[in-house]
């Protein structure tokens, strides 16, 4: 799909590296520079001294990379790189924006390197402000400051740290979008443009809807124990081999009389407590236990069938091993093979598909330096050159 976009990727840790790795298995040549020590996102197990060979964190947002090394703290370096932006279609980075202004570097430094390119800009919060170089990894920035946490918080409980890489890899696809509509742009004025996206703006656009009733009313409804769910049926409900599932009711009141059926209690319909949305929600403590005492009268099966012969909309909540199990997850094409040596592995896909266009990761995520001398030879460099930079230490 992307096949000829050549892409070069000044980016650490996941949110703008996550944007690459899309990128890269929708076909762009993706070119990840790293400093000698490199991302420190390769380290990541180390770092939480676990015991485990490989980092799939790291190769998820990275594989079908061509990786480099240079120094770009280092005349040589910088200079080496400029080289590839010239002739570079997109520019992606998360280096915080002031130490891309002292290196020359920022979008401002770059347009007139390369009138076409187009500049992808990841921040913690933004480009304009007072903190534009406050770092930000996605629990500070999507998750806490942009009222996620606090949103998705039960009302009584202590907030909650997010899982890796949730709120980065949502600001990696805004940011995909934003490249793609810059080339889309681009194939009308021929000319390249600054794009951006920011762990806070991508949170705020997570929790919209919420945002939006908090803006036009000023206030917003806190997240509520089962008992005290808005809606009583709108809940999570546990069958009697311990498994959990989850309904989602559609507006207006036929579900509910259509549930209590299905579970075998008809008489709750003609219970006044529950006669109304209303009153459902007045008495949700009790209705809940009551349909807890439904639930857990069934198996998992027998509660799956009597939702199924209803229509309803529910879903089991799934554990990640059983997600990867599912066989509707991969028959949805939830996760893919990446080629790697004689084997490979199965590893979660991108986002989207595209049927017909036959789109499979290219292959693993590079080694630190794996093609620097190959991606600076298509540069133009001659083998002095490459010999000079490895000497001085700009290229590795």
């Amino acid at each position: 799909m992307l096949d000829g976009l050549k892409v070069i990727e000044l980016a650490t840790y996941i949110a703008a590296p996550g944007a690459g790795g899309v990128l890269a298995d929708w076909g762009a040549d993706v070119i990840k520079v790293e400093a000698p020590e490199g991302d420190p996102i390769r380290a990541m197990f180390e770092t939480i001294a676990a015991n485990v060979v490989g980092n799939p964190v790291f190769d998820m947002d990275n594989r079908g990379k061509r990786g480099i090394v240079l120094d770009i703290r280092k005349p040589e370096g910088r200079e080496a790189l400029l080289r590839l932006v010239r002739e570079a279609d997109i520019f992606l980075t998360n280096t915080r924006p002031g130490a891309l202004r002292r290196a020359r570097l920022d979008w401002d430094s770059l347009k007139g390197e390369n009138p076409r390119l187009i500049y992808a800009s990841v921040t913690g919060y933004g480009l304009e402000g007072a903190e534009v170089d406050r770092p930000g990894f996605d629990i500070a920035a999507f998750w806490a400051r942009a009222g996620v946490a606090h949103l998705t918080t039960v009302k009584g409980h202590e907030p909650f740290p997010i899982r890796t890489g949730m709120g980065d890899h949502v600001t990696s696809l805004a940011t995909v979008s934003a490249i793609l509509a810059a080339v889309v742009e681009r194939s009308r004025t021929g000319v390249g443009r600054l794009v951006e996206a920011s762990l806070i703006r991508t949170g705020v656009y997570s929790v919209a809807s919420d945002m939006a009733i908090q803006l036009r009313f000023g206030r917003i409804a806190s997240t509520r124990p089962r008992k005290g769910a808005m809606d009583p049926i709108a809940n999570f409900f546990r069958t009697a081999d311990g498994r959990w599932l989850g309904i989602v009711p559609r507006r207006g009141g036929k579900d509910w009389t259509d549930l209590v059926r299905a579970l075998g209690r008809p008489e709750l319909a003609s219970d006044p407590r529950y006669a109304s949305a209303r009153s459902r929600r007045e008495n949700a403590e009790p209705l809940v236990e009551a349909l807890d005492e439904a639930f857990a009268a069934l198996s998992f099966e027998q509660a799956a069938k009597a939702l199924d012969d209803n229509d309803f909309v529910w879903s089991p909540v799934q554990t990640a091993a059983e997600v990867t199990a599912d066989p509707q997850a991969q028959a949805a094409g939830c996760f893919v093979h990446v080629p790697d040596g004689a084997d490979g592995y199965r590893a979660p896909a991108s986002p989207a598909r595209f049927p017909g266009a036959g789109l499979e990761p290219r292959g693993p995520a590079p080694s630190l330096g794996q093609h620097t001398d190959a991606v600076l030879a298509e540069a133009g460099f001659g083998a002095d050159e490459i010999a000079a930079l490895r000497a001085s230490g700009a290229a590795a």
